[in-house]
C-alpha cells in the first residue's frame, strides 16, 4: 500500500512538472507567433483582437512552480546539485556523517521555507492582492513556495531514511543523464 502511494506521488510529481513546462512553452510559443503575425498585415487583421499581454506573467509563474517541484524531483532522483569533492576525500565514517548532516540540513531548511512560505501565503491571502496582468490572487502564485518546499523536505527525508537503511543515495551516471535515461533503483554508496 505504501509503495503504491509512493509510486503515485512520484508519477504525480513528474506529471505536474511536465504539465507546467508544456503549458509555459505553449503559452510563450503562442505569444511569439502572435507577435510575428503583427508584422503581416493580411494576417494581423484576423488576430489583432487577441491579446497576449498576460502570457509573460503566467509563464513566469508556471516556471517558478516547475522549478520548485523540479528541485524536489532532483533530490529524489539524485540529480540535484551537490558538492561532494571534499567529502569523497574523507574516511567512510566521516563521509557517512556529512551525508547524514547534509540531508538533515536540507530537510530542516526546506521545512523552514515551507513553514515561512505558508505564513506568507496566509498574509497575502488576507490582503487580497492580485497579479498585474492576470488579476489572479497572488496567494495562488506564492502557494508554489510552501508546496514545493514541503515536497522537497519530504524527498530529503525519504533519501535520508533510505540512506540510513543502507540503500545508498540516488544517483545518475553521466551517460544516463546525457542520454536522458533514468535507471530506477540504481544507487551509489557514498555520494553526497
Amino acid at each position: 500500500m505504501l509503495r503504491k502511494l509512493k509510486l503515485a506521488l512520484d508519477r504525480l510529481e513528474e506529471g505536474v512538472i511536465a504539465l507546467l513546462l508544456v503549458a509555459a512553452t505553449l503559452i510563450l510559443f503562442s505569444a511569439i507567433i502572435h507577435r510575428y503575425l503583427s508584422g503581416i498585415p493580411a494576417l494581423w487583421e484576423y488576430t489583432q483582437h487577441v491579446s497576449f499581454n498576460w502570457a509573460q506573467e503566467l509563464s513566469i509563474y508556471l516556471l517558478i512552480w516547475m522549478a520548485k517541484f523540479g528541485a524536489a524531483y532532483g533530490v529524489r532522483t539524485g540529480i540535484h546539485v551537490g558538492v561532494d569533492v571534499l567529502v569523497r576525500t574523507l574516511s567512510q565514517a566521516w563521509q557517512r556523517f556529512f551525508v547524514i548532516f547534509s540531508l538533515a540540513s536540507g530537510a530542516f531548511f526546506t521545512a523552514a521555507i515551507a513553514w515561512l512560505g505558508t505564513r506568507f501565503v496566509l498574509r497575502i491571502h488576507e490582503t487580497g492582492q492580485v497579479s498585474p496582468d492576470l488579476e489572479m490572487p497572488m496567494w495562488i502564485v506564492y502557494l508554489g513556495v510552501p508546496l514545493g518546499s514541503s515536497l522537497m523536505c519530504f524527498r530529503f527525508l525519504e533519501v535520508l531514511v533510505n540512506y540510513l537503511k543502507g540503500r545508498g543515495l540516488p544517483s545518475h551516471s553521466y551517460a544516463e543523464v546525457e542520454a536522458g535515461v533514468e535507471t530506477p533503483g540504481r544507487h551509489a554508496g557514498t555520494q553526497a
